[in-house]
């Protein structure tokens, strides 16, 4: 009878390690699934391009390029072929990130972003690397950026006919 019971405990104790260790396999089962996005064709810019900042956004853009390059806080970023990606530089190492990662503002600029307004002046690369966080944290835009910053955007939809900004009395 002892002989019995030792057997049983024994049996018993055999069972239940190898379900310990079948689920202790089974918590390490790892699947991935990865989506194979290739880069994008490599930017050939030889000198750092001059940028400048879309209005009512801190976003910079390269108008002289040829493809639309973004720097957005401290980043670069790149739209190709319905993909994102991103860099710390603007003419290498361009990883793809996913859609949760691309920053709104990139996703809502104005479309007419492209047209540079008279006057506005571009900003230096190495200008733009050391100042661009303290720009936005001093709200530089706000105080310096002109009159694209501040609505009075005659310039480009009324035809010069502004809303009298000067020292003239309107009955508007």
């Amino acid at each position: 009878m002892r002989k019995s019971v030792l057997s049983t405990i024994f049996i018993l104790a055999l069972m239940l390690m190898s379900i310990g260790q079948f689920s202790k396999a089974m918590a390490e089962v790892n699947i991935k699934v990865g989506i194979n996005i290739p880069p994008p064709p490599p930017l050939v810019i030889p000198s750092p391009p001059p940028m400048y900042v879309i209005p009512k956004t801190y976003v910079y853009f390269a108008p002289e390029v040829e493809v639309d390059v973004f720097f957005y806080h401290g980043y670069w970023y790149r739209p190709h072929q319905g993909h994102w990606y991103q860099s710390k530089n603007y003419n290498e190492h361009w990883v793809y990130i996913t859609p949760q990662k691309v920053p709104t503002v990139l996703l809502d600029l104005p479309p007419n972003f492209r047209r540079v307004p008279p006057g506005h002046k571009h900003i230096p690369h190495g200008h733009l690397k050391k100042h661009w966080s303290a720009w936005e944290k001093e709200k530089y835009w706000e105080k310096h950026g002109g009159k694209e910053w501040h609505g009075d955007e005659k310039w480009e939809h009324q035809g010069g006919k502004g809303k009298g900004r000067g020292k003239g009395k309107h009955k508007d």
